[in-house]
């Protein structure tokens, strides 16, 4: 019987001594309790059935307040709640950002066989992003990546020579990857459109990456890091990776369509100092 409740960032980290209050419909507070450690929220008290009122709070997150119903069993069953950082809209302070690559991951996820799921990621890659604040916001901000296409690791050795080769990324010929912003749009609480141009397998086209901003802090070498994590959906037939095996019942050995995953932390300067 209770509450019940997981509280989360939109990155899915829990949301430590967050606080959950529920009142009734007449305003009055009936049960107040805070996440555990695993952003985790439980109240065994017993609540009268009917609708209530469930405010979510932690200090640097935008609350959040919804309608819960308390059934005969007596218990309110809130599920997941995702918190956005409180001035989410912001991005870090103006000026030159270096990617950390010993605290990022660039990583991939191919379907595999129809049932399951390959991730791979590049082990070599830097870049830079600019903050570029004015009167129209953030979108003269720009972002520059590149990848070392031969770093691709699968955790199997056979499978990454045979990404290298011609069938796939062609190492050889175009040993780099890289990515070149031309544009940022805003896209809600602590979320962005970053407009850009990839250059893959000697194929440019345009790709659009859902960034969010987890956040900004000092690191324990005196420099300042910011967060992201950001999603793209990319298709192999657009950069001419066409190699497909079909096994039986016509299934793909590896899907046509991959997810890109990146989890970015970038040092304030033009160095990364520390590890």
């Amino acid at each position: 019987m209770g509450l019940r409740a997981q509280v989360r960032t939109r990155d899915g980290w829990a949301v430590q001594h967050a606080i959950v209050t529920m009142t009734d419909m007449t305003g009055a507070q009936v049960a107040r309790a805070a996440a555990d450690a695993d952003g985790l929220v439980k109240d065994d008290l017993t609540l009268a059935p009917g609708p209530y009122t469930v405010i979510v709070t932690a200090m640097g997150y935008v609350p959040v307040a919804s309608t819960a119903v308390v059934t005969s069993s007596g218990r309110a069953e809130v599920g997941t709640v995702v918190l956005a950082r409180q001035g989410g809209v912001e991005l870090p302070p103006p000026g030159a950002w270096s990617l950390d690559p010993a605290h990022s991951s660039v990583g991939a996820v191919a379907q595999h066989l129809g049932i399951s799921s390959v991730h791979g990621r590049f082990k070599e890659f830097g870049g830079r992003i600019e903050i570029v604040e004015t009167e129209g916001g953030y979108g003269n901000s720009r972002v520059d990546c590149v990848i070392t296409a031969a770093s691709i690791d699968t955790g199997n050795g056979l499978r990454d020579k045979h990404l290298r080769s011609p069938d796939f990324l062609d190492v050889e010929r175009f040993p780099e990857i890289t990515y070149r912003s031309t544009g940022l749009d805003p896209a809600g609480p602590d979320r962005w459109i970053v407009h850009g141009t990839l250059s893959l397998h000697g194929i440019e086209r345009a790709v659009d990456l859902e960034l969010s901003y987890l956040g900004t802090g000092p690191d324990p070498w005196g420099g300042t890091r910011a967060a992201f994590r950001a999603t793209t959906e990319l298709r192999r037939e657009d950069f001419a990776m066409n190699f497909n095996q079909v096994v039986e019942a016509g299934i793909s050995a590896i899907g046509t369509t991959l997810r890109v995953e990146l989890d970015i932390q970038a040092v304030q300067g033009d160095s990364v100092p520390g590890m």
